[in-house]
């Protein structure tokens, strides 16, 4: 049943931030309505290629972006510019614990679904609302998308390669990590609130920004400016104080070696036949280490260049040196721990046979997270919903669908 299967949660979100969110939430088993736009659906549908493929090989609907942040939904099309598909969503509203939505600030109120307007019919609803830049401020109104926010909240200012260096500049993610971290603080503020409301009975709302978010993940690098006055600079996949913590290109790929005190340095450089380095003053200590990078760097590189991969890993990781492979997609869904922890899954799906999806992360022992259902066609459950939720007769849902409501 799941620890959230008490739980009914109105997803009014799209894209990315708000559907992780919500299909985390359902994870855990409460019960998540998508509402999507009749035809249309999720803007992420289309974003493609690639496509779930069905069993003959053709593209269905469903693109894979989709797929990643939607399973174990239930999707319902309903028109919000219409007063009929208005009336719906408050209903709903109304037989629902928490509403998720990432319209544009005050979008919503012209539809009479913002937060003052559920909170009418529904006393203790939790409101959480996700926008680019909050609900205050001189940004409030501006559209806000994962990349500019990588870039305003400083995160590509100390990612990507030192300028100093070829290809050195700043860089974005490899993915929305802006959206995904506050579809994670959106699942934790919605869970506090659960918990107030529970002890209190009242509801309240949730007011998520990506910049906000953006700017607390930033982390220690963050304190180390606020201590010290001095923006952090990129560095690359080099470390500012640790040498060597860094990439290295092998003779047929890349690897990481994370060197965190001098004995491991001389086991590294053991392993590489060059032991001597760990006796050179100049590379003896770390401190000497960093001072002499540009020297000792290239040695290394040069050293790392004579093996392969495999051949380094093995060797390191005898040797006690941390290390790692820098694998592809592929490698991953191949390696043995991320088999060993069942990451991928496989759910039945009504047009493809089946879709390959990723496992929720967290491991509980009483009360773990569960893939039951796939990511959901375009208004798969629309009739079923407004039935068993809302109490709506076929007659009712049939002049709905006629007049495009649904």
């Amino acid at each position: 049943m799941g620890a959230l299967s008490h739980i009914r949660v109105l997803d009014l979100t799209r894209v990315l931030a708000g559907p992780w969110c919500a299909q985390t939430l359902a994870d855990f088993g409460a019960d998540v309505i998508k509402v999507e736009r009749p035809g249309a659906g999720d803007d992420t549908r289309h974003w493609g290629p690639p496509y779930l493929k069905t069993p003959e090989g053709a593209d269905t609907r469903e693109a894979a972006y989709y797929l990643a942040a939607n399973r174990n939904k239930r999707s319902v099309t309903v028109d919000i510019a219409t007063p009929e598909g208005q009336a719906i969503v408050r209903e709903l509203a109304a037989q629902s614990d928490v509403v998720l939505e990432n319209y544009k600030v005050g979008q919503l109120q012209k539809y009479g679904l913002d937060y003052a307007s559920l909170k009418a019919v529904k006393p203790d609803i939790i409101y959480c609302s996700v926008t680019g830049f909050g609900q205050t401020g001189p940004y409030a109104q501006r559209a806000g998308y994962d990349f500019i926010v990588q870039g305003i909240g400083g995160f590509m200012s100390i990612t990507g390669e030192r300028d100093s260096l070829p290809g050195g500049g700043p860089q974005k993610a490899g993915v929305a990590i802006a959206d995904l971290m506050t579809g994670m603080y959106s699942t934790v503020a919605v869970l506090t609130a659960l918990a107030h409301r529970e002890r209190t009975g009242e509801g309240q709302y949730i007011d998520m920004a990506l910049l906000d978010v953006q700017v607390a993940m930033l982390a220690n690098m963050n304190s180390n400016f606020l201590a010290s006055g001095k923006p952090p600079a990129r560095w690359g996949n080099a470390h500012a104080n640790i040498v060597p913590y860094q990439t290295f290109q092998t003779s047929d790929s890349w690897i990481i070696v994370a060197v965190g005190n001098d004995g491991q340095f001389r086991k590294f450089v053991e392993a590489g036949q060059r032991a001597e380095l760990a006796d050179d003053d100049r590379f003896a200590t770390n401190p000497e280490r960093v001072r002499n990078r540009e020297i000792l760097v290239p040695i290394l590189a040069d050293m790392v260049r004579t093996r392969s991969k495999h051949e380094w890993i093995d060797a390191l990781e005898a040797a006690g040196v941390p290390c790692g492979p820098i694998n592809d997609l592929e490698e991953v869904f191949e390696n043995e721990q991320v088999i060993a922890r069942g990451m991928q899954l496989e759910l039945p799906h009504p047009t493809a046979g089946s879709v390959k999806l990723v496992r929720n992360p967290i491991r509980m022992s009483a009360t773990p997270p569960e893939a039951q259902a796939h990511p959901p066609t375009l208004g798969e459950h629309t009739e079923t919903v407004l039935r068993d939720v809302l109490g709506y007769d076929d007659e009712r849902i049939d002049a709905l669908r006629g007049r495009s409501v649904i």
